[in-house]
Protein backbone atom coordinates (compact mmCIF):
# COMPACT_ATOMS: atom_id res chain seq x y z
CA UNK A 1 0.00 0.00 0.00
CA UNK A 2 1.31 3.40 -0.71
CA UNK A 3 2.17 5.73 1.88
CA UNK A 4 1.81 8.63 -0.13
CA UNK A 5 -1.34 9.73 -2.66
CA UNK A 6 0.90 12.57 -4.89
CA UNK A 7 -1.30 14.68 -7.39
CA UNK A 8 0.06 16.39 -10.69
CA UNK A 9 0.56 19.68 -9.30
CA UNK A 10 3.12 18.40 -7.20
CA UNK A 11 1.92 18.40 -3.80
CA UNK A 12 0.81 14.80 -1.76
CA UNK A 13 -0.57 13.73 1.06
CA UNK A 14 1.60 11.48 3.66
CA UNK A 15 -0.75 8.48 4.33
CA UNK A 16 2.07 7.02 6.94
CA UNK A 17 0.85 8.49 9.82
CA UNK A 18 -2.45 8.54 11.68
CA UNK A 19 -5.56 9.21 9.39
CA UNK A 20 -6.29 11.95 7.32
CA UNK A 21 -9.64 14.38 7.76
CA UNK A 22 -11.83 14.90 4.68
CA UNK A 23 -14.60 17.08 4.92
CA UNK A 24 -18.00 16.89 3.65
CA UNK A 25 -18.86 19.89 2.17
CA UNK A 26 -22.77 19.39 0.11
CA UNK A 27 -23.47 21.87 -2.01
CA UNK A 28 -27.07 20.17 -2.23
CA UNK A 29 -30.52 20.72 -1.24
CA UNK A 30 -31.32 17.46 0.23
CA UNK A 31 -28.67 16.00 1.70
CA UNK A 32 -29.25 13.49 4.72
CA UNK A 33 -27.93 16.02 7.44
CA UNK A 34 -29.75 19.32 7.13
CA UNK A 35 -26.44 21.32 9.00
CA UNK A 36 -24.03 19.80 6.39
CA UNK A 37 -26.30 21.48 3.71
CA UNK A 38 -24.53 24.89 1.80
CA UNK A 39 -24.90 26.75 -1.54
CA UNK A 40 -22.45 29.02 -3.01
CA UNK A 41 -19.86 31.51 -0.73
CA UNK A 42 -21.82 29.43 2.37
CA UNK A 43 -20.55 26.45 0.99
CA UNK A 44 -16.90 28.19 0.25
CA UNK A 45 -17.07 30.01 3.75
CA UNK A 46 -17.77 26.30 5.33
CA UNK A 47 -14.82 24.84 3.73
CA UNK A 48 -12.18 27.37 4.43
CA UNK A 49 -13.47 26.89 8.41
CA UNK A 50 -12.64 23.00 7.76
CA UNK A 51 -9.24 23.82 6.32
CA UNK A 52 -8.55 25.79 9.56
CA UNK A 53 -9.69 22.60 11.61
CA UNK A 54 -7.07 20.78 10.54
CA UNK A 55 -9.09 19.03 7.47
CA UNK A 56 -6.48 17.59 4.58
CA UNK A 57 -8.82 17.06 1.98
CA UNK A 58 -12.23 19.26 1.06
CA UNK A 59 -14.66 16.86 -0.54
CA UNK A 60 -17.32 19.26 -2.08
CA UNK A 61 -20.25 17.29 -3.53
CA UNK A 62 -23.29 18.31 -5.89
CA UNK A 63 -25.47 15.35 -5.79
CA UNK A 64 -27.13 13.86 -2.54
CA UNK A 65 -26.57 10.02 -2.86
CA UNK A 66 -28.20 9.42 0.44
CA UNK A 67 -31.14 6.52 0.39
CA UNK A 68 -33.97 7.17 -1.97
CA UNK A 69 -32.05 10.31 -3.35
CA UNK A 70 -33.10 11.39 -6.66
CA UNK A 71 -30.52 11.50 -9.43
CA UNK A 72 -29.04 14.97 -10.31
CA UNK A 73 -28.33 16.29 -14.20
CA UNK A 74 -24.83 17.33 -14.77
CA UNK A 75 -26.53 20.87 -15.94
CA UNK A 76 -27.68 21.44 -12.52
CA UNK A 77 -24.66 19.75 -10.69
CA UNK A 78 -22.43 21.65 -12.51
CA UNK A 79 -24.14 25.18 -11.64
CA UNK A 80 -23.87 24.09 -8.30
CA UNK A 81 -20.57 22.83 -8.14
CA UNK A 82 -17.99 24.42 -10.17
CA UNK A 83 -18.25 28.02 -8.48
CA UNK A 84 -17.65 26.78 -5.31
CA UNK A 85 -14.29 25.16 -6.27
CA UNK A 86 -13.15 27.61 -8.36
CA UNK A 87 -13.73 30.24 -5.50
CA UNK A 88 -12.08 27.71 -2.86
CA UNK A 89 -9.28 26.74 -4.77
CA UNK A 90 -8.15 30.56 -5.37
CA UNK A 91 -8.07 30.96 -1.66
CA UNK A 92 -6.62 27.90 -0.23
CA UNK A 93 -3.99 25.44 -1.07
CA UNK A 94 -6.07 22.26 0.67
CA UNK A 95 -6.26 19.42 -1.96
CA UNK A 96 -9.86 19.53 -3.41
CA UNK A 97 -12.02 16.31 -4.24
CA UNK A 98 -15.21 16.24 -5.93
CA UNK A 99 -18.06 13.58 -4.98
CA UNK A 100 -19.28 12.72 -9.17
CA UNK A 101 -20.23 9.82 -11.07
CA UNK A 102 -20.58 12.08 -14.51
CA UNK A 103 -17.10 12.27 -16.16
CA UNK A 104 -18.59 16.12 -17.66
CA UNK A 105 -18.95 17.17 -14.11
CA UNK A 106 -15.47 15.52 -13.09
CA UNK A 107 -13.75 17.35 -15.94
CA UNK A 108 -15.13 20.89 -15.04
CA UNK A 109 -14.00 20.12 -11.22
CA UNK A 110 -10.62 19.37 -12.53
CA UNK A 111 -10.65 22.43 -14.79
CA UNK A 112 -11.70 24.33 -11.57
CA UNK A 113 -8.73 23.32 -9.44
CA UNK A 114 -9.95 19.90 -7.89
CA UNK A 115 -7.60 17.17 -7.39
CA UNK A 116 -9.55 14.06 -6.94
CA UNK A 117 -12.39 12.85 -7.97
CA UNK A 118 -14.52 10.31 -5.63
CA UNK A 119 -16.83 8.66 -7.42
CA UNK A 120 -19.42 6.34 -5.84
CA UNK A 121 -20.46 4.12 -9.02
CA UNK A 122 -16.30 3.17 -8.71
CA UNK A 123 -16.21 4.50 -12.12
CA UNK A 124 -18.85 2.58 -13.70
CA UNK A 125 -21.69 4.78 -14.13
CA UNK A 126 -19.56 6.67 -16.85
CA UNK A 127 -17.30 5.14 -19.56
CA UNK A 128 -15.40 7.99 -19.93
CA UNK A 129 -14.67 8.67 -16.15
CA UNK A 130 -11.89 5.80 -16.10
CA UNK A 131 -10.00 7.10 -18.55
CA UNK A 132 -10.40 11.17 -17.64
CA UNK A 133 -8.86 10.29 -14.39
CA UNK A 134 -5.86 8.19 -15.72
CA UNK A 135 -5.40 11.09 -18.57
CA UNK A 136 -5.78 13.58 -15.73
CA UNK A 137 -3.01 11.83 -13.49
CA UNK A 138 -5.19 12.22 -10.37
CA UNK A 139 -6.10 9.94 -7.41
CA UNK A 140 -9.73 8.33 -7.36
CA UNK A 141 -11.94 6.51 -4.69
CA UNK A 142 -13.94 3.71 -5.63
CA UNK A 143 -16.92 2.71 -3.06
CA UNK A 144 -18.80 -0.39 -3.11
CA UNK A 145 -22.55 0.70 -3.38
CA UNK A 146 -25.71 -2.07 -4.33
CA UNK A 147 -27.87 -0.82 -6.47
CA UNK A 148 -28.97 3.02 -7.02
CA UNK A 149 -29.27 5.84 -4.32
CA UNK A 150 -32.73 5.88 -4.95
CA UNK A 151 -33.84 2.08 -3.99
CA UNK A 152 -30.39 0.99 -2.43
CA UNK A 153 -31.82 0.30 1.28
CA UNK A 154 -34.92 -1.69 -0.38
CA UNK A 155 -33.89 -5.10 1.31
CA UNK A 156 -30.20 -5.32 0.46
CA UNK A 157 -28.62 -8.86 1.00
CA UNK A 158 -25.24 -10.38 1.23
CA UNK A 159 -24.37 -13.75 1.67
CA UNK A 160 -20.76 -12.58 3.09
CA UNK A 161 -20.97 -9.20 2.78
CA UNK A 162 -17.14 -8.51 3.57
CA UNK A 163 -16.24 -10.75 0.66
CA UNK A 164 -18.16 -9.88 -1.51
CA UNK A 165 -17.38 -5.91 -0.95
CA UNK A 166 -13.62 -7.07 -0.74
CA UNK A 167 -14.38 -8.61 -4.58
CA UNK A 168 -15.59 -5.85 -5.81
CA UNK A 169 -13.14 -3.35 -4.82
CA UNK A 170 -10.24 -5.62 -5.88
CA UNK A 171 -12.03 -5.81 -9.35
CA UNK A 172 -13.14 -2.33 -9.73
CA UNK A 173 -8.94 -1.23 -8.86
CA UNK A 174 -8.43 -3.73 -11.44
CA UNK A 175 -10.50 -2.00 -14.19
CA UNK A 176 -8.88 1.48 -13.16
CA UNK A 177 -5.64 0.39 -13.63
CA UNK A 178 -6.16 -1.26 -16.57
CA UNK A 179 -7.76 2.24 -17.96
CA UNK A 180 -4.59 3.76 -17.07
CA UNK A 181 -4.80 5.01 -13.64
CA UNK A 182 -2.13 4.55 -11.53
CA UNK A 183 -2.04 2.10 -8.43
CA UNK A 184 -0.44 4.54 -5.88
CA UNK A 185 -3.52 6.60 -7.01
CA UNK A 186 -6.54 4.67 -6.06
CA UNK A 187 -8.01 4.86 -2.95
CA UNK A 188 -11.05 2.08 -1.45
CA UNK A 189 -14.20 2.61 0.21
CA UNK A 190 -16.39 -0.17 1.99
CA UNK A 191 -19.31 2.08 0.97
CA UNK A 192 -21.05 2.20 4.49
CA UNK A 193 -24.86 2.43 4.19
CA UNK A 194 -24.76 2.20 0.29
CA UNK A 195 -27.54 -0.86 0.04
CA UNK A 196 -26.22 -2.88 3.09
CA UNK A 197 -28.15 -3.52 6.11
CA UNK A 198 -27.02 -2.66 10.05
CA UNK A 199 -25.23 -5.98 10.42
CA UNK A 200 -23.51 -5.72 7.16
CA UNK A 201 -22.32 -1.79 7.92
CA UNK A 202 -21.25 -3.53 11.46
CA UNK A 203 -19.24 -6.36 9.57
CA UNK A 204 -17.84 -4.36 7.05
CA UNK A 205 -16.65 -1.89 10.39
CA UNK A 206 -15.25 -4.78 12.26
CA UNK A 207 -13.74 -6.28 9.77
CA UNK A 208 -12.21 -3.17 8.40
CA UNK A 209 -8.50 -4.65 7.76
CA UNK A 210 -9.37 -7.53 5.27
CA UNK A 211 -10.89 -4.61 2.95
CA UNK A 212 -8.18 -4.12 -0.06
CA UNK A 213 -6.11 -7.08 1.49
CA UNK A 214 -3.62 -4.42 2.35
CA UNK A 215 -2.48 -3.08 -0.70
CA UNK A 216 -4.62 0.18 -1.24
CA UNK A 217 -5.47 2.81 1.38
CA UNK A 218 -9.11 2.94 2.66
CA UNK A 219 -11.52 5.62 2.78
CA UNK A 220 -14.42 5.19 5.16
CA UNK A 221 -17.39 7.59 5.65
CA UNK A 222 -19.96 6.61 8.80
CA UNK A 223 -20.44 10.53 9.49
CA UNK A 224 -24.43 10.60 11.35
CA UNK A 225 -25.43 7.44 9.26
CA UNK A 226 -28.53 5.79 10.11
CA UNK A 227 -26.84 2.84 11.13
CA UNK A 228 -25.88 4.42 14.06
CA UNK A 229 -29.40 6.17 14.94
CA UNK A 230 -30.09 2.27 14.62
CA UNK A 231 -27.97 1.37 17.73
CA UNK A 232 -28.30 4.33 19.19
CA UNK A 233 -31.88 5.58 18.87
CA UNK A 234 -30.36 9.36 17.91
CA UNK A 235 -30.98 11.53 15.05
CA UNK A 236 -28.87 13.02 12.81
CA UNK A 237 -28.28 16.05 14.96
CA UNK A 238 -27.49 13.85 18.01
CA UNK A 239 -24.82 10.94 17.02
CA UNK A 240 -21.63 13.13 17.03
CA UNK A 241 -20.67 10.82 20.35
CA UNK A 242 -21.63 7.70 18.10
CA UNK A 243 -19.71 8.62 15.17
CA UNK A 244 -16.76 9.74 16.92
CA UNK A 245 -16.97 5.89 19.12
CA UNK A 246 -17.14 4.16 15.03
CA UNK A 247 -14.20 6.44 14.05
CA UNK A 248 -12.29 5.35 16.75
CA UNK A 249 -13.07 1.67 16.35
CA UNK A 250 -11.56 1.58 12.70
CA UNK A 251 -8.94 4.33 13.57
CA UNK A 252 -7.51 0.78 15.09
CA UNK A 253 -8.59 -1.41 11.77
CA UNK A 254 -6.35 0.56 9.19
CA UNK A 255 -8.53 3.24 8.11
CA UNK A 256 -6.43 6.19 6.43
CA UNK A 257 -8.87 8.68 5.44
CA UNK A 258 -12.17 9.61 8.18
CA UNK A 259 -14.69 11.60 5.83
CA UNK A 260 -16.56 13.81 8.18
CA UNK A 261 -19.17 16.00 8.62
CA UNK A 262 -17.54 17.56 11.73
CA UNK A 263 -13.78 18.23 11.62
CA UNK A 264 -12.48 19.83 14.78
CA UNK A 265 -13.86 17.71 16.73
CA UNK A 266 -12.49 14.25 14.48
CA UNK A 267 -9.15 15.64 14.33
CA UNK A 268 -9.56 16.05 18.18
CA UNK A 269 -10.31 12.43 18.59
CA UNK A 270 -6.91 11.59 16.01
CA UNK A 271 -4.53 13.40 17.82
CA UNK A 272 -5.41 12.13 21.33
CA UNK A 273 -5.86 8.64 19.76
CA UNK A 274 -2.33 8.92 18.24
CA UNK A 275 -0.81 10.35 21.56
CA UNK A 276 -1.68 7.32 23.38
CA UNK A 277 -0.26 4.81 20.66
CA UNK A 278 2.90 6.88 20.41
CA UNK A 279 3.60 5.87 24.53
CA UNK A 280 3.37 2.20 23.66
CA UNK A 281 6.76 2.31 22.71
Amino acid sequence: MTSRIKFPNGLSLDLSGPPLVMAIINCTTDSFYAPSRAQAEQAVERALEAAAAGASIIDFGAESTRPGSEYVDAEEELRRLIPVVSSFCRQSSVPVSVDTRKASVARAALDAGAIIINDISALQDDSEMAPLCAKAGVPVVLMHKKGIPATMQNQPYYNDVVTEVNQFLLDAAKHAEAAGIEHDKIILDPGIGFGKRLEDNLDLLAHLADIGNGDYPILIGLSRKSFLGAITGRTPEERLAGTLAAHAAVYYRGAKIFRVHDVKETVDLITVLDAIEKRKG
